[in-house]
């Protein structure tokens, strides 16, 4: 007899041999339960309706209907968790697009030339798949997000963002909704796997009034630019004088994320003192929390996404339940709420 607290998921894929990999993995779990497998974005709707699965494990590229079509076919209420199991180099910009239309996390797989290398993916598809099963569902339209008012000058100098689970589409509900003009700059820390940092930044540069980079070595943060650290890099802020400027490293720092909340908000901390303000978006975990207790240290603040918009409301709680919030927002609201803490 299933346990009510397993996961049922549907696997779907076009290669077989990953459909058989995927299933072997997910099925070794007993948090998990393997209800089904899908070929394509057609199928794969017949068996949501039919099995009504907890989460989707989606392959992006297939015939007939890719992963990017399924997504648009979901219902608003009701549906499936959706993990998206991509290859980065190649569909890089699909999969965030994906993780923007509310996909909760992704995976990177092999190429196609390594596909033998799948099963060493299997500890961080199940734990992501669980995580997912755990992650608040969609309970209607997404609210329009509209823009906010232009903000006079304020003493913050440096806005810090971190996400995790779900960051890909808070971020974009964030950004899309500031202002040109914004009279700060703004780094941000999102867990993501290497490769998709780039095309992200690309599409948020197109979407927003402000300018969104990826992160590169030496570069300066002037106000009204975003930069995005690179997956699998953290990003540091250092000042020399008027100038803020970014340092990339990969150095482990105990936290296991790379990049990390608490790197950024640390480095941002020690570069500004108290003109640095935080905001720790949806994610799992407690990446952030050290860091949000440095930013209070030099007398900053810290804003945190309300539970009620989180996928996952795990980093922000742990900065909330270290009373380290200086205020909470729903993600249409943080806009608003981060221009008026300026």
């Amino acid at each position: 007899m299933t346990s009510q607290k397993t996961t049922r998921v549907l696997v779907v894929d076009d290669s077989a041999f990953a459909r058989k990999v995927l299933r072997e993995t997910l099925a070794s779990s007993p948090a998990l339960e393997v209800v089904g497998v899908a070929r394509d974005g057609l199928e794969a709707l017949e068996k949501i309706a039919e099995l009504k699965p907890d989460v989707v494990t989606l392959d992006l590229v297939m015939p007939n209907l890719d992963g990017i079509g399924v997504l648009r076919a979901l219902p608003a209420v009701g549906a499936p968790r959706v993990v998206v199991v991509s290859i980065s180099d190649q569909n890089s910009a699909l999969g965030i697009e994906a993780l923007q239309m509310g996909a909760v996390d992704i995976v990177q797989k092999p190429t196609a030339l390594a596909t033998d290398r799948l099963y060493e993916l299997s500890s961080e598809l199940v734990a992501k798949v669980i995580a997912a099963g755990a992650s608040r569902p969609r309970v209607g339209e997404l609210p329009v997000v509209q823009r906010v008012p232009r903000p006079v000058g304020g003493r913050t100098r440096l806005v810090v963002i971190g996400a995790s689970t779900g960051g890909p589409q808070a971020l974009t509900r964030l950004l899309t909704a500031l202002p040109a003009g914004v009279p700060c700059a703004i780094a941000i820390a999102l867990h993501i796997p290497p490769g998709y940092t780039e095309a992200l930044a690309r599409r948020l540069d197109d979407a927003c009034a402000v300018r969104v980079s990826e992160a590169s070595e030496g570069a300066e943060l002037e106000p009204g630019q975003v930069m995005i650290a690179r997956g699998g890099t953290h990003l540091r802020v250092r000042a020399s004088g008027n100038r803020l400027t970014a340092h990339l490293d990969q150095s482990p720092n105990g936290s296991g994320f790379c990049p990390s909340v608490d790197v950024l908000f640390q480095s941002a901390a020690e570069a500004v003192g108290s003109a640095v303000l935080g905001v720790v978006l949806t994610g799992m975990g407690n990446d952030g929390v050290a860091g949000a207790r440095a930013i209070d240290q030099v007398q900053g603040r810290t804003l945190t996404e309300a539970e009620g918009s989180c996928v996952v409301y795990g980093m922000p709680r742990a900065v909330v339940e270290a009373n380290l919030s200086a205020g909470q927002a729903l993600i249409e609201d943080m806009a608003g709420k981060i221009v008026e803490s300026l």
